[in-house]
């Protein structure tokens, strides 16, 4: 969140600063007879501002969808973290006390419903 406030207000100051320093570089070489006479790349401090805005508002909007989709991965993985524990218990833990064969049985219907999920 520190780089919003770097984003608003430091980058238009440097890129405005930046933008008239190559305007009056290009203002003395027209006076010695080498400049092209091109001012249509001069933008506003008030445009610059805006643009960046726009940039930041696009920065943030992003930070949020990413951080969003790591909450859906994490959800995700829980989710299924949990269920995998559930059919270990009910498939599995509740069929090793009986026999060998129920146990077999347990795995099978683990292993089968565990596949069936993914």
């Amino acid at each position: 969140f520190g780089s919003v406030p770097i984003l608003l207000l430091a980058k238009p100051y440097f890129l405005s600063k930046q933008s008239h320093h190559e305007i009056e570089h290009a203002s003395d070489e027209e006076n010695h007879g080498g400049g092209h006479g091109e001012e249509d790349d001069e933008h506003g401090f008030g445009e610059i501002v805006i643009h960046q805005a726009i940039e930041t508002i696009e920065f943030v909007l992003g930070m949020v969808s990413n951080t969003a989709s790591y909450l859906r991965l994490w959800a995700l993985s829980l989710a299924h973290s949990e269920l995998a524990t559930v059919f270990w218990e009910k498939a599995m833990l509740s069929t090793l006390n009986i026999n060998w064969f129920a146990t077999y049985i347990g795995f099978a219907v683990f292993a089968g419903v565990t596949m069936g999920v993914l």
